[in-house]
């Protein structure tokens, strides 16, 4: 029994010199190309009624838009194969039956959804695609996993790292009072940061004294 339904997920990888097709995964879109299957009308030379129609050596029936509609994938079959012999159409039909048998034994059909999917993506214990029956192996793996992840980033978020020290010191000018900023002269009035100012008796000492040298006041 041919796999009909794959009609509207298959590539025509066929040329006038003979047949091959790639069937794809409903799911994962992977594929499985069948073996080519020679033309025996090119080999004996009847191959077009007419002069100028045929197909194009490697013309593809879907390309890479696998989504297409069966009426607009039949559109383009007739389109693509108009002008072909009797003969090749015959061929043709017959080699694409062969072609999805040849393959079927890489999917299989979800009786839930009823879309073909590959083995990879076919839980044999329920006998669903894992979209319709997640296979519990693996979603508990997955779920252990992503639990693990969040238990990481939890127990950093509690886990102190860092121990230095993060302040910036905020200079005030001895001057005008205003902060300074972080060069040697005050930001605001120019005044040399390099002396400090007793706020006590207004004597000068040079930057990074503790106390003042004329009364002993704390800087």
């Amino acid at each position: 029994m041919a796999l009909k339904a794959f009609t509207r997920n298959y590539e025509d990888n066929s040329t006038e010199a003979g047949f091959q097709f790639t069937f794809y995964c409903d799911i994962c879109n992977d594929g499985f190309k069948s073996e080519f299957i020679e033309s025996k009308s090119y080999k004996r030379g009847g191959l077009f009624r007419g002069p100028s129609k045929g197909i194009s050596v490697g013309a593809s029936l879907l390309g890479n838009n696998l989504g297409y509609s069966l009426e607009r994938g039949a559109d383009i079959l007739s389109e693509r194969f108009n002008g072909m012999s009797p003969e090749w159409q015959k061929e043709h039909e017959e080699a694409l039956e062969r072609a999805s048998n040849e393959v079927k034994g890489h999917f299989k059909r979800c009786e839930g959804c009823k879309r073909w999917v590959c083995l990879n993506d076919f839980n044999d214990e329920d006998g669903l695609c894992v979209e319709c029956a997640p296979r519990m192996k693996v979603e508990v793996t997955k779920a252990r996993a992503e639990k693990m992840v969040e238990d990481i980033k939890a127990k950093a978020e509690q886990t102190q790292v860092f121990y230095g020290e993060i302040e910036q010191s905020n200079i005030l000018c001895p001057e005008c009072g205003k902060p300074a900023g972080q060069g040697k002269f005050c930001g605001n009035c120019g005044a040399n940061l390099s002396m400090i100012k007793c706020p006590r008796c207004g004597a000068k000492s040079p930057s990074g004294t503790n106390f003042c040298g004329e009364c002993g006041n704390k800087l």
